[in-house]
């Protein structure tokens, strides 16, 4: 009879150390996200109507952090520009490890309807993107969505692939598919 066996026949389970240990930390990170609000359109006002309104549905998330070196969650909305494009790479390489990022909106998934010259055509060209959430602007049930989807995925204690973008086109940045790289 094995170890195991008589273990389980009294009521153990047999398990190993750094397989529970890696659960307790996944688990622990998915349910204690730090979201750090990079808003610049109009998004962002749905977005920080969800993040920092009165009564505030969005108990998934700590209250949004003021500094990068606290957050490890990013949460883009709104269009971004080539001159804001290294302030937010600076932003996400002060992040903590593992970083996370949720594009939300069409502007910052794609460009939205501002393409041109001065639009970056999608943050993926920048930092690497866990989680598109369509729409102009998207509804909060969205963010939630999108939220727990992420949860689920740093339980499953999986390395993180950077997600597929909404119109199809390759991702520009990725020259990592952790999605927690810069």
């Amino acid at each position: 009879m094995g170890v195991d066996r008589l273990l389980s026949q009294r009521g153990f389970i047999a398990t190993r150390v750094d397989w529970a240990l890696q659960r307790a930390v996944n688990w622990g990170r998915a349910e204690s996200l730090w979201p750090l609000d990079f808003g610049t359109a109009c998004c962002n006002l749905e977005l920080e109507s969800v993040l920092k309104g009165k009564g505030r549905d969005a108990q998934d998330l700590a209250f949004p952090v003021a500094s990068p070196r606290q957050a490890d969650l990013l949460i883009v909305a709104g269009t971004i520009t080539w001159k804001m494009a290294p302030v937010l790479r600076r932003l996400y390489r002060q992040m903590l490890e593992p970083r996370y990022v949720i594009a939300f909106g069409v502007c910052s998934a794609t460009g939205g309807m501002y393409q041109n010259y001065a639009v970056v055509p999608g943050v993926d060209q920048i930092v690497d993107v866990n989680i598109y959430v369509a729409g102009c602007p998207p509804r909060a049930e969205q963010l939630f969505d999108a939220i727990q989807s992420l949860k689920i995925q740093i339980k499953s204690g999986e390395p993180l692939q950077a997600a597929t973008r909404p119109d199809g086109l390759a991702s520009g940045s990725s020259s990592n598919t952790t999605g927690a790289g810069g």
